[in-house]
């Protein structure tokens, strides 16, 4: 990665084009896109021995675990705010998943855990998720909690330094949970947002059990 060196005006002008973008964009084909009943596009990650749950601050000092989400499909991300592709790019296709999914939307909670937690104060966690969608909420771990965190989901993150400063490389997958918080889906990054829709819509109408 190269150094990176964050432009918050920029950043928040690009992410809510973004943002902009998926609305106006929402699959014409919305039905077949999140209706097939088929299996999960995903990495099916059912009876998984890890990752079952989180206990992290948000940027309001609010505790947070798997629990308070109870009754939505939680997408699970981990990254940082001045990541200058892979993490923009990862918010913006949830964006489209929740438009994808029409009503349902409201049910698909996004949770961002920062990995540069000494960077990223709440203040730009908050004003950085707003440039995706007011609704996803960036939990801030210590560097402790975050080395316990990032290894109960198999996350891997690192500090590289660039000259003066560093940037940070970390893994790209996304999780998605059950609506009774069970661990249930591995999406990769290089995946489409109708891929994430669908396991997203899959979990949102399956029986509960």
């Amino acid at each position: 990665m190269k150094p990176i060196v964050i432009h918050r005006r920029g950043l928040l002008r690009a992410a809510g084009a973004a943002a902009g973008l998926a609305t106006l964009t929402a699959c014409d084909k919305l039905g077949q896109a999140v209706g097939l009943r088929e299996g999960f596009r995903g990495m099916d990650l059912g009876g998984a021995d890890y990752g079952r749950d989180f206990n992290l601050l948000d940027t309001h000092g609010q505790r947070r675990t798997l629990a308070d989400f109870r009754g939505k499909v939680v997408m699970l991300y981990f990254g940082f705010t001045q990541c200058p592709d892979v993490c923009p790019t990862a918010l913006t296709r949830a964006v489209q998943v929740k438009n994808l999914l029409g009503a349902d939307g409201a049910r698909f909670q996004v949770i961002f855990v920062t990995v540069d937690p000494e960077r990223d104060q709440p203040d730009l966690l908050d004003e950085y998720m707003a440039a995706f969608d007011a609704s996803f909420i960036a939990l801030r771990p210590t560097p402790e909690e975050l080395k316990k965190t990032a290894a109960d989901f198999k996350i891997f993150y690192r500090k590289v330094p660039t000259g003066s400063s560093y940037t940070m490389d970390h893994s790209a997958q996304s999780y998605l949970f059950d609506p009774q918080g069970r661990l249930r889906v591995m999406l990769r990054h290089e995946q489409t947002a109708q891929d994430y829709a669908h396991d997203a819509k899959l979990l949102l109408t399956e029986p509960p059990g």
